[in-house]
């Protein structure tokens, strides 16, 4: 199927993705596996090949290039060469809005080259133990005290949470408000009293690092609130459809490249004098799934377009990252089954993709936060 969204540029600019993903990321996709994190030589190697915060201004090191269809293909091409781990979709499609639309001039001189450079590597702080898809209810507290904020708190499930060097933390900066009390405030690498617990071992996705980060009396520059205090939960609520579409594009990525090891394995493999493929239950199988990935093609694309004109609702987000989630889980799993007892064996890359599979149901909002975010819209 043509797509029809990308331009020239967009299409060298993948070419550049999947030279930079090839070279610095798939080779070293079993060895970031065993060890939990990825090399931080990826990031800087992302950075000199302009992989990172094309968003930002040229005087920061980016671009100045304000547009979703290059993280669609930062994704796309991450998936497509069985590439894992490093954590570029949050720092490309996540952390931008946080460090170039709330950050005052200072800020941004201070923060982004080193962002864009790859040599500062970015988190989100939102997540804690009592408050995942309800962000309203974290506990995670900075008071002020003269030029700094002192913040006392937890989070956890954090991507990139023990290489990053800069933290964007949600704060109750005034607890009887409630949701209205909450503030974006910046911690950086270094800082007395920030911890970094356990790396979680989770079922997949197990290259990217994802730690439990803790605040003991964390003392930081008044100057590190980023957007309006008080206003941090609305910040946050705001960028929740590029996240979601981003969450999206990844799932379809996920499941276009389980198809596609999945069709070479049904050609190659042979059972009762015959490849797999020309049984009839498995020839159905496959096409169905061929059906299902051109329709959600379609509709990913749909948003994408949507979300660069600046027309994508939030129902409309959430709809796209609960099918696409939904639709790949059952993609994979479906590819999976086709693979026999060697799709259970972790050398084949069939396994890896399941396992990282299940959690893009959860992230991001789960699929049942999605339905109640579409429900709402229709007046229900």
């Amino acid at each position: 199927m043509r797509r029809e969204i990308f331009t020239e540029e967009h299409d060298q600019f993948r070419d550049t993705a999947r030279s930079y993903y090839l070279r610095e990321c798939a080779p070293y996709a079993d060895q970031w596996e065993r060890d939990g994190q990825v090399s931080r030589a990826a990031w800087t190697a992302a950075g000199k090949a302009g992989l990172i915060g094309w968003e930002f201004p040229e005087e920061y090191g980016g671009q100045g290039i304000r547009d979703f269809r290059y993280n669609a293909i930062m994704a796309e091409e991450m998936a497509a060469t069985g590439s894992v781990g490093i954590g570029l979709g949050l720092q490309n499609d996540v952390i931008p809005p946080y460090l170039m639309r709330l950050t005052a001039p200072g800020q941004k001189a201070r923060w982004l080259p080193g962002v864009t450079s790859g040599e500062t590597i970015c988190a989100l702080a939102l997540s804690e133990p009592a408050a995942g898809s309800d962000l309203k209810g974290i506990r995670t507290t900075a008071r002020r005290d003269g030029d700094e904020w002192v913040i006392d708190g937890s989070k956890t499930f954090i991507t990139n949470g023990i290489l990053a060097d800069l933290v964007v933390v949600a704060c109750k900066t005034d607890p009887p408000a409630g949701h209205k009390g909450i503030s974006l405030i910046v911690v950086e690498r270094g800082a007395e009293g920030f911890e970094r617990g356990r790396k979680l071992d989770k079922v997949g996705m197990k290259a990217q690092d994802t730690a439990e980060l803790f605040f003991h009396e964390v003392r930081v520059p008044a100057g590190n609130l980023i957007g309006e205090e008080g206003r941090g939960f609305y910040h946050m609520m705001g960028n929740l459809p590029t996240e979601r579409l981003a969450i999206a594009v990844s799932a379809l990525a996920s499941a276009e490249r389980a198809f596609e090891v999945t069709l070479e394995y049904a050609k190659d493999r042979t059972a009762f004098g015959r490849p797999i493929g020309q049984f009839q239950a498995n020839r159905f199988a496959l096409a169905d799934i061929r059906a299902r990935l051109s329709a959600a093609r379609v509709y990913v694309d749909g948003c994408t377009m949507a979300l660069v004109q600046g027309e994508l609702t939030a129902d409309e987000a959430a709809a796209a990252k609960y099918w696409t989630t939904e639709t790949c889980w059952e993609v994979v799993d479906r590819c999976m089954q086709l693979f026999g007892g060697y799709g259970y064996v972790n050398e084949y890359e069939i396994a890896r993709i399941w396992r990282d599979s299940r959690v893009q149901r959860v992230f991001g909002g789960t699929s049942e936060i999605m339905q109640e975010i579409v429900g709402r819209s229709l007046g229900l």
